[in-house]
């Protein structure tokens, strides 16, 4: 049976949860045989005998505490950082302060997130998700099949330098990408993003800032000089961006970065 898009989605932020308390589990005491995908259980006991896991409140603590911060490691581990810094620099360059809304911004950044990552979800849902519902394979192969899609995403946009960088500085020897951790990975991912977002909005200025200081030129020439710049250029901005379609150049631009 074909599982339906949000219980996909939310089976394999389970996952990626779960390649977080992972590398927790190890300090556990969770006997060979578990399969379980959190590193720690519960022993409810009726009768007052001494617990045998005198350290599950701090174990909960814990576990709890990567759920606060699941939702923005996810939303590191994919394109979404890249998206919404550039649609904030399409509204920054055009002078606009409050249109489109934030929530317009985080909600268009989602669902384009959604749609470039597409691939590699349904990749983690045929190797990992749907092997382990079926019983097949136990809940660390899935993470270890669904930690290599995502680490062949990660490395396909980061750039080799940033990589590097955190290579040397975890202290590691000569190691194949396909060998890299997360730990690794995932900083030199979110640098390469950041400076790609930073380059695309830089693109983005360009053509405002021209208008920008041919309005405020004219406006001097003409000895208006009290007479605010914004106010003449906001609607010839405005005015230029709908003439080439901005909007559908920059999602356009966003999602060919991505595919290439």
């Amino acid at each position: 049976m074909r599982m339906s898009p949000p219980i996909r989605w939310l089976c394999i932020v389970v996952l990626l949860f779960g390649l977080g308390v992972r590398g927790a589990s190890a300090q556990t005491n969770v006997p060979s045989g578990s399969t379980g995908l959190l590193p720690f259980k519960v022993n409810f006991n009726m009768e007052g005998e001494p617990q045998q896991d005198v350290d599950v409140a701090v174990k909960i603590l814990f576990a709890l505490t990567l759920l606060t911060v699941a939702p923005s490691i996810i939303l590191l581990m994919t394109c979404f950082t890249r998206i919404a810094v550039v649609l904030s620099f399409v509204r920054t360059a055009l002078s606009l302060q409050g249109a489109p809304a934030n929530q317009v911004i985080i909600g268009l950044s989602l669902f384009m997130t959604f749609f470039i990552m597409a691939p590699t979800w349904e990749r983690i849902n045929d190797d990992a998700l749907k092997p382990y519902s079926a019983k097949q394979i136990t809940s660390d192969v899935a993470l270890d099949r669904a930690s290599n899609h995502i680490r062949a995403f990660l490395l396909k946009q980061a750039r080799t330098k940033d990589v590097e960088l955190f290579v040397a500085l975890a202290k590691m020897g000569p190691t194949t990408p396909d060998q890299l951790p997360l730990r690794v990975v995932v900083p030199a991912f979110i640098i390469s993003e950041l400076r790609t977002a930073f380059q695309m909005g830089f693109l983005l200025f360009v053509p405002f800032i021209l208008i920008d200081l041919v309005v405020a030129t004219v406006l001097m020439s003409m000895g208006m000089m009290m007479m605010p710049p914004m106010t003449i250029s906001l609607p010839l901005k405005l005015l230029l961006f709908v003439l080439v379609d901005g909007w559908s150049l920059v999602v356009r631009s966003l999602i060919q970065s991505f595919v290439t």
